[in-house]
């Protein structure tokens, strides 16, 4: 790996000139404390904070001043990331490496949006599907969709790996308390794994005459996948036996690729599509997200659309000023390159965001996790930072000791909403929960408070003795919900889908691609036959690999 920049040697002279500038604020910056930041302006907030629709983004604990903000701000127009904005809201090929567009933003467009005028054959391709799957979960949910015995559905096992799991199990997760009453007997289940394990454990929770499978995967070509859809056919037919009417009624397939879903058995009425242009890890706003309508209806489901499609608007149309997905990457870039810190923590403070951290793992991580830029050659900056976390309250009492007196800085990202619980009015239990919903979020701003200001958010404490000193000078970010809702989930998710894509404009990469994962696929492949003796080796075998082999194949 090339040794990384402060200020690239490549890009434009407007560009380099950007970097340069930045480099010089991020040198007056590092010796300043965050508490410092706040003595100097205690009206911070009001100036680093910022709201659109459902959602807050305060920034006012990130290490840094308006002026470095604003050079944040020419950084972006250096990089043209308005006009990689138009290019994203178009059909222009933005995955160069792949040569597709990535319209993953047209999934949540209305058809009559007067905006997209010029792709309105696509919104009304996706339409189509849309109402094909309203149709699905209707008649899934009325008990009208039946199993060869003639039993009604009871459970529904959504077969997937990455985007095809993770998106659509983070927010049927999520949004759980937002179950239709006519879906509360319905069981949604997940299985990604490929060791198997999952599955078997699953199966045996499940009778086959009453279980549907959703085998989702863009490529239909998933190894993960196909096998754990193959262990379900095998299950069914040692059940029910090879009747013609097994696959018709017991499995729906998603994928870009019909052809390859009709020659594994799907039929034609069970298939929904999915595009090229969908990246997996951008799909649960299309048919990928059949569970999450199966759990929430489709009305629910639309909600979840609605807000993202505010946020793409909002992303399009707002000033870098006061724009959550620019200002949420903008923060990162200076961070990782001009502070020099590589890793984030996710840290929702609700539990029904427990699979969030997971899921941003993934977006960010294989969308920006690259060492090459667009022209093929390698980045002389830092790219994305490893991400990692955990639901907020359970962190505390896990790695909360690294981040408070640890010797790593790691910038965070604390996710809440403001309300919960305060519909129920009519539960006995409504008022206790109210207040647990308050200590967790009491948590959530004293831990943040804490890990900005360290010693000076204790004031009145005294001189502490060394093992109880806090440094503070964390930095970090607060984004707050109104509350947890299929509308306010979807304008959330949406930002960090925007705020990913503005970090690879400023740093030259595709964010689209994933070649890193599919040659691991290729040689887990070629591994595989090795294993079970069916092949040699493409290519000569490392010691490592063959010792381990020899002693699986010894057992």
């Amino acid at each position: 790996m090339n040794a990384f920049k402060a200020v690239p040697d490549t890009g434009s002279q407007a560009e380099q000139q950007a970097w340069a500038d930045l480099n010089l604020q991020s040198e007056r910056l590092k010796p300043l404390h965050i508490a410092e930041l706040f003595n100097a302006d205690p009206q911070r907030f009001s100036g680093f904070s910022v709201g659109h629709g459902p959602l807050l983004l305060d920034y006012s604990k990130q290490r840094l001043d308006a002026l470095a903000l604003e050079k944040l701000f020419a950084l972006a127009d250096a990089c043209d990331l308005q006009g990689w904005t138009k290019k994203l809201f178009s059909t222009q090929a933005v995955n160069n490496t792949e040569d597709r567009a990535a319209m993953h933003w047209a999934l949540r467009t209305p058809v009559d949006d007067v905006q997209y005028e010029s792709c309105s054959d696509v919104l009304e391709g996706v339409q189509d599907q849309l109402d094909k799957m309203a149709d699905m979960v209707d008649k899934i949910h009325s008990g009208q969709w039946r199993g060869t015995t003639g039993e009604a559905i009871t459970d529904v096992v959504n077969i997937g790996v990455g985007g095809s799991d993770l998106g659509p199990l983070m927010v049927s997760r999520a949004l759980n308390d937002f179950t239709l009453k006519r879906s509360r007997s319905l069981g949604i289940h997940f299985a990604s794994s490929m060791d198997g394990s999952q599955m078997a454990q699953l199966l045996k929770q499940l009778r086959p005459q009453n279980t549907l499978f959703i085998v989702s995967s863009k490529s239909f070509s998933t190894v993960d996948t196909l096998y754990n859809a193959n262990t379900a056919l095998a299950w069914l037919e040692r059940s029910l036996g090879k009747c013609a009417g097994l696959l018709h009624c017991h499995f729906i397939g998603v994928s870009s690729k019909p052809e390859k879903m009709s020659e594994w058995g799907i039929h034609r009425e069970n298939q929904l599509q999915i595009w090229d242009w969908v990246g997996g890890r951008y799909s649960l706003w299309s048919c990928i997200g059949l569970p999450i309508a199966l759990r929430i209806g489709m009305k629910g489901f639309r909600r979840l659309l609605a807000g993202a499609h505010l946020m793409d608007n909002h992303f399009r149309s707002a000033p870098w000023s006061s724009n959550i997905p620019v200002l949420m990457a903008l923060i990162g870039v200076w961070n990782t390159n001009c502070l020099g810190i590589n890793a984030q923590a996710i840290l929702p403070y609700d539990g029904r965001l427990e699979k969030l951290p997971a899921y941003l793992e993934q977006l960010e991580m294989e969308s920006n996790g690259k060492s090459v830029n667009r022209e093929g050659e390698l980045v002389q900056l830092h790219t994305c930072p490893v991400l990692w976390g955990e639901v907020g309250p359970n962190a505390q009492h896990a790695f909360y000791q690294l981040l408070h007196q640890g010797t790593e800085v790691v910038t965070c990202d604390f996710i809440a909403p403001a309300l919960r619980y305060h519909e129920a009015t009519h539960s006995e239990d409504s008022l206790e929960l109210v207040r647990q919903h308050e200590l967790a979020l009491a948590n959530c701003l004293a831990q943040s408070r804490l890990l900005a200001l360290g010693e000076a958010a204790l004031e009145g404490e005294g001189e502490l003795p060394h093992y109880k000193r806090y440094r503070g000078n964390q930095p970090s970010s607060t984004l707050l919900m109104k509350e947890l809702s299929p509308f306010s989930l979807g304008a959330m998710l949406a930002a960090y889908e925007h705020k990913v894509f503005a970090q690879a404009v400023v740093w030259g990469i595709n964010p689209f691609d994933q070649w890193g994962v599919e040659m691991g696929k290729k040689i887990a492949t070629e591994t595989l036959g090795v294993i079970r003796q069916e092949q040699e080796p493409e290519f000569p075998l490392d010691s490592s690999t063959l010792g381990l082999i020899d002693f699986i194949n010894a057992q």
